[in-house]
């Protein structure tokens, strides 16, 4: 077993706690915070490939000696290779996307620490415990237990749009609660059908018996288990009909927040989607369905952020239309497609934190994002503005940046699955979202400075001008060499179809 593996989520939830306990002790809170983030992205890294069982509960067919002791109904049976306790796997995919999440997280956080003068323990408790919830359900192999830290996420992300000033944060935060209150059940409910037919909520388990013919995977129970797993996620991740209220989500939170909100999305829409393809994904209709609402958040996003006004608001909506790509890849479902699925999904984890940061330089300076009583902020932060629109234009797919890459991947998925009007529409909402930023960036920095507009004089953070510049260094080398990271996808996805 590999000892490292568990320490991705013990190490920031027990941070977590112990901050929560500093509470007030500004300087010993951004210390400890600092420290925590700048190792997080090093354990990927240094970790060796393979699984951690719990407890040392490993499959029995793993334990000979034990085994040949057994009756043969069980060494025999199926139920020599089922997982008693929770399992953790660590593969490529997990070092990649787990190595960039820490790495926005430590952004996020390092923003944060050196924009604010005082810093609260519970704030720093609700981003690292984000953080440890969505790394347990990225390696987790057993769909309960994603379901617990799930919830644990969620917790976490509405108590960040709490910690901002913003006026309307009360209100966001208790619709998502209200809906996270019948989503979260909902896809409990899944997992108990699923137990009940299985005796497993495993996700190697449930594959096993499909694939074997134990049960009957079109009985009711089972896609009645479908239908609750399906809607937990799409409330999770704000496909439609979701996609207003996590934009919001997004827009009442600090920038930084922002990001790490984002982040945290992407990693829940690739967990539970994979963990669905793993379950269900013989049924006729999985793919279609997962097509269809995957498509229906690109279009309602990119026509919600066309006549939205709220900066904020723009980018929460471009950020969740994106996630339809994702989807797309994940309903196309071949290996290509999964493996541009899911380097599209790394690519927005990073261009969307670009975006949130690196925007929310115009909220510090003007106290404002309305784009309506915006104009002329290029003369004041050129740097950043640059860098933004660079990010922009990664999220477009413009070449030769990262998300024309992962864009272009799954275009000709898309066609060689024969499916050239998927192609098609991707293709028609890059380019509007292309337009959609372009407007947005010509409003805020290129038309000219409104004469009731205050900009203040103070210097941008240093740390943000690190983050922003970090962050587009990424996207830029993934566009120049994304077989850093679609070569390790391939493979995982190769094992997994």
């Amino acid at each position: 077993m590999n000892e490292l593996i568990p320490l991705m989520v013990i190490i920031p939830i027990t941070a977590a706690i112990i901050l929560n306990a500093l509470g007030g002790k500004n300087s010993a809170v951004k210390t400890l915070s600092f420290v925590v983030a700048i190792v997080l992205p090093l354990i990927p890294i240094i970790s060796n490939y393979g699984f951690h069982y719990f407890g040392g509960h490993s499959p029995l067919i793993d334990n000979g000696n034990l085994l040949s002791s057994l009756p043969s109904f069980i060494s025999n049976g199926s139920l020599s290779t089922f997982h008693i306790g929770i399992s953790y796997s660590f593969e490529g995919l997990q070092k990649i996307l787990l190595f960039f999440l820490f790495i926005v997280g430590f952004l996020a956080i390092f923003t944060t620490i050196n924009e604010r003068k005082r810093i609260s323990g519970q704030y720093m408790f609700l981003m690292f415990m984000g953080l440890g919830s969505v790394t347990a359900m990225l390696l987790s192999d057993d769909i309960f237990h994603m379901y617990i830290f799930f919830e644990i996420a969620i917790i976490s992300q509405v108590g960040i749009i709490l910690s901002s000033n913003d006026e309307q944060k009360y209100e966001t935060a208790m619709k998502y609660m209200i809906l996270g209150s019948i989503g979260g059940p909902i896809l409990l409910t899944g997992i108990g059908f699923l137990l009940a037919l299985v005796g497993s909520v495993n996700i190697t388990d449930i594959t096993y018996v499909i694939k074997n013919g134990i049960i009957d995977p079109y009985s009711p129970v089972f896609l009645f288990s479908f239908g609750l797993i399906f809607f937990g996620w799409i409330y999770s991740v704000g496909l439609p009909p979701f996609h207003t209220i996590k934009s919001a989500v997004y827009s009442k939170a600090t920038p930084s927040g922002s990001a790490l909100l984002q982040a945290l999305s992407v990693v829940i829409f690739i967990s539970f989607g994979l963990a669905i393809l793993r379950i269900y994904s013989h049924l006729p209709f999985v793919h279609e369905v997962i097509i269809f609402f995957s498509l229906a958040g690109m279009i309602l996003s990119i026509t919600m952020a066309l006549i939205e006004t709220d900066l904020r608001r723009i980018i929460g909506f471009l950020a969740v239309g994106e996630l339809g790509y994702i989807g797309l890849g994940f309903g196309i479902g071949t290996n290509l497609s999964i493996t541009a699925a899911l380097f599209q999904g790394l690519n927005e984890l990073i261009i969307t934190a670009l975006l949130f940061i690196g925007f929310g330089v115009i909220l510090q300076l003007t106290k404002t994002s309305d784009i309506t009583k915006l104009g002329g902020l290029i003369e004041d932060n050129p740097k950043i503005s640059i860098m933004v629109l660079l990010g922009g234009f990664a999220m477009a797919g413009v070449p030769p940046l990262n998300g024309f890459q992962s864009k272009l991947m799954l275009i000709q998925s898309a066609l060689k699955a024969n499916f050239p009007e998927l192609a098609i529409i991707m293709i028609l909402v890059s380019i509007v979202t292309f337009m959609t930023f372009i407007k947005i960036f010509h409003a805020a920095y290129l038309k000219p400075k409104p004469n009731n507009l205050t900009v203040e004089k103070s210097l941008v953070p240093r740390s943000t001008i690190f983050a922003v510049g970090v962050l587009l260094i990424i996207c830029i080398v993934l566009g120049l060499i994304p077989d850093l990271v679609v070569k390790e996808f391939s493979v995982f996805v190769g094992g997994l179809i």
